[in-house]
This record gives structure tokens, C-alpha cells and sequence, in this order.
């Protein structure tokens, strides 16, 4: 190209990014890449020595090389520190530069080594319209001086030099934008590992939280009826002291009894808590076929108690067995504690596939609302029977008793 060649700007073109921006650059000393910088500095100096060389020894021109050639040759290099930072600018400097040069007159550098690391960088950046567009320019300027100044033939050019510098720019492009790609997926990925550990993590916690409650509820269960009954016998048999021995010695035989079972309740419950598998070993500890044993302990404290009781634990599952036992088991509970009854019925039966539990006693009854949020062991039996796909409802009638019904799968897929 000798032809005086217009300055023509791209600040007409929109800018559009085909992909997201330049993901930020990690610490490379812990990752063994070289800093961003030191790669800049090593391509522009391989594009300044590239120019450099084919300036000397290039030939053709109306001037010879000189200072400002060269000069030229370590603008274009100087141009790749600021390709991460400002690569449209870059790309449009470079450009404008390589027309600036041809328009002096000195020797061919030809029309896609100026360009090729601004088009690379442009398309790394995700300027594809930029870089393309910049393409185009350059190829049709470079063409429409070579026919006009020329003395090539019209087949050489499009057939020869057209083809060359296409694929040079092409090639600068398809590897700026494969690296681009490379960047994008190593980012999605690591962001991919990381929302995974969090998940994982929080599932973790999850599960922890579950387990916490788990405990809590057996812990509750366990001990608390026994404490109950406990507290209660040992106030019996406190107030039967020097008056009548055998309603001592009864109350003491309660305690232990009491007292005995709610050990081996806990080591059965520590021995599931320890194992994988509780589905087979439920029923060691709480289960329908016990209730009579509840009934007894509700007796012993002055509370009559009488139970209908239709269904058995080979009947349900083991978890709705388990959770039977303890809805049963808290309901007693705080009838003997809190009720002031002198009577009790418990009714468990199936139908329609569904274990009906119902408690009332003749208790006074509680206040409006307080039997729907009395305490951990209501709550407790609520989330229970709520997660085997039951419901669990309270009635209170003031002076007249209180109800517990709770309504469960009998089976469970």
C-alpha cells in the first residue's frame, strides 16, 4: 500500500459485547501463572521486534526507515499494556495507527501483523462486533489502495493476498474468542464447585438440625413422663410417711419401676441414635403394645384411666407406631401434671387406612389457645405426627376437660 490513506475513526460503530466482561484475574502467584502484566510486556514487545524487523528489512516505499518508523513498530507494541484495560481503544489506535504509517510512505508492513494482537484482545475482551467490524475496515481499505495504486492484477489480490490476510485476521479473532471461552468456563465452573460445597454444606446443617431435634424430642419423651410420674409418687409416698407403709412402699415401687424403664429407654434410645437404622428397633422402646404400661403409671397417681385400644403395632408402620406411643404418652403426661382429672380415656383404632388417636380427660380444661402452644411436648407432638402426613388437633372445654386427636397414615409407602 503507498496510497495516502484517510484516518477513518470506528467511533460510529455501537459498541456490543457478545459474552459477559473480563472475568477478574486471580491471585496468580498461588495458581503459577505469570501476572497479566508480564504477558502484555512479553507480547508487545514480540510485536514491536516483529514490525521492527520487517521495517528493515522490507523494501519498497517513497522513504527510507527511520526513527519514526520504529517508532511506530514500539507504539503498536506499547498499545498491549492497555489491551486488558481499554481493548476498544486499543483496537481503534492500532488501526488509525497502521493508516497513519502508510499514509508517510514507508516501507509495507502489511495490512494484518499491525492489527493482529488488537483484534485478539478485542475479541478476548468479547468485542466481536468491534473486532469484525474493525476487520472489515481495514481489509477493504487495504484492497480499495491496492487496485487504485497498484499495478496487481485483480485475480492476485482477491485470489492471494485476500485470502492470506483473511485468514490471519480470522485466526486472530477465533483464538482471542476460544480464549475468552476457556476463561469463562473455568470461572462458571469454579462458581459451579462453589454453590455445590454450599449446598452441601447447608444440607449438612440441615441434617444436623434435624438430628439436634430428634434427640431433643426422644430426650423430652423419655424423661419427662418419667420425671412426672416420678415427682408425683415420691409426693404420694412423702405425704403416706408415719401414717400408712404400705402406700409408701407402693409409691416407692412405682419410682422404681418408673425409674428402671426410663433407663432402658435411654440406652435403647442412645443404641438407635448410634446405629444407621432405627426402622427395625422402634419399637424396642415406645410402642402401642406399652400403652398399658402408661395407663398403669397414670393409675398409680390418682388418675383413672381407661383405654380402647383396636389396633396393634403390627398393623403400622414402625415410625407411626413409635410416634402413636408418644402422642399417647405426652397426652397422659399432661393429664397427670396439669389437668387436675380424675379420668382419662385413650382410643387408638384404623380406618380408611388412617391410625385415629384420641385422648380426653375430665380435667378443667385450659385457656383458650394454650393447648395448641402449651410447651415443647405439645409442639413435639404436632411435628411428629406432621411429618408422617398426619394432623394433630386440641380441644379444650373450660371446666370440662381437654381433647388430643391426632389422625395418621397407617402405613406409609
Amino acid at each position: 500500500m503507498t496510497g495516502t490513506l484517510p484516518a477513518r475513526s470506528l467511533g460510529g460503530m455501537d459498541e456490543r459485547s457478545s459474552a459477559p466482561g473480563r472475568e477478574p484475574v486471580g491471585d496468580d502467584r498461588r495458581t503459577g501463572h505469570a501476572a497479566p502484566w508480564v504477558v502484555d510486556a512479553l507480547l508487545g514487545t514480540a510485536v514491536t521486534l516483529a514490525l521492527a524487523l520487517i521495517i528493515a528489512t522490507g523494501s519498497g516505499g517513497a522513504k527510507s526507515p527511520d526513527v519514526i518508523a520504529y517508532l511506530f513498530a514500539a507504539g503498536f507494541g506499547a498499545l498491549m499494556l492497555l489491551r486488558r484495560r481499554m481493548p476498544r481503544t486499543v483496537l481503534v489506535l492500532s488501526v488509525l495507527g497502521m493508516f497513519a504509517y502508510y499514509s508517510l510512505d514507508y516501507p509495507p508492513i502489511g495490512v494484518a501483523v499491525p492489527v493482529l494482537a488488537a483484534l485478539f484482545s478485542a475479541a478476548e475482551a468479547g468485542l466481536m462486533l468491534w473486532s469484525t467490524g474493525a476487520t472489515f475496515v481495514v481489509f477493504a481499505v487495504s484492497m480499495f489502495y491496492r487496485v487504485y495504486d497498484d499495478e496487481e492484477a485483480i485475480g492476485f489480490l482477491l485470489g492471494y493476498e485476500s485470502v492470506s490476510n483473511i485468514a490471519l485476521f480470522s485466526a486472530a479473532i477465533a483464538l482471542g474468542y476460544s480464549v475468552r471461552a476457556r476463561r469463562l468456563r473455568a470461572a462458571q465452573q469454579a462458581k459451579i464447585a462453589l454453590l455445590t460445597e454450599a449446598q452441601l454444606a447447608r444440607e449438612a446443617e440441615l441434617r444436623m438440625q434435624s438430628e439436634r431435634e430428634r434427640i431433643s424430642r426422644e430426650l423430652h419423651d423419655t424423661i419427662g413422663h418419667t420425671m412426672s410420674v416420678i415427682s408425683i409418687q415420691a409426693g404420694v409416698g412423702a405425704e403416706a410417711v408415719g401414717q400408712d407403709d404400705r402406700a409408701v412402699s407402693d409409691a416407692l415401687d412405682r419410682i422404681r419401676s418408673a425409674s428402671t424403664r426410663s433407663m432402658q429407654e435411654l440406652r435403647s434410645m442412645v443404641r438407635i441414635l448410634r446405629s444407621t437404622s432405627d426402622r427395625d428397633e422402634t419399637r424396642s422402646i415406645q410402642s402401642l403394645s406399652a400403652v398399658e404400661e402408661l395407663a398403669d403409671a397414670a393409675r398409680g397417681a390418682g388418675v383413672e384411666v381407661t383405654t380402647d385400644i383396636t389396633a396393634t403395632h403390627s398393623e403400622v408402620s414402625a415410625p407411626v407406631d413409635a410416634a402413636a406411643y408418644r402422642v399417647i404418652q405426652e397426652s397422659i403426661t399432661n393429664v397427670v401434671r396439669h389437668a387436675g382429672a380424675t379420668h382419662a380415656q385413650v382410643k387408638v383404632g384404623i380406618r380408611d387406612g388412617r391410625l385415629h388417636i384420641s385422648v380426653t380427660d375430665n380435667g378443667r380444661g385450659a385457656e383458650t389457645g394454650a393447648g395448641a402452644t402449651g410447651g415443647y411436648g405439645m409442639a413435639g407432638m404436632s411435628e411428629r405426627v406432621r411429618l408422617l402426613g398426619g394432623s394433630l388437633t386440641t380441644r379444650s372445654f373450660p371446666g370440662a376437660g381437654f381433647a388430643v386427636e391426632a389422625t395418621i397414615p397407617a402405613r406409609l409407602p
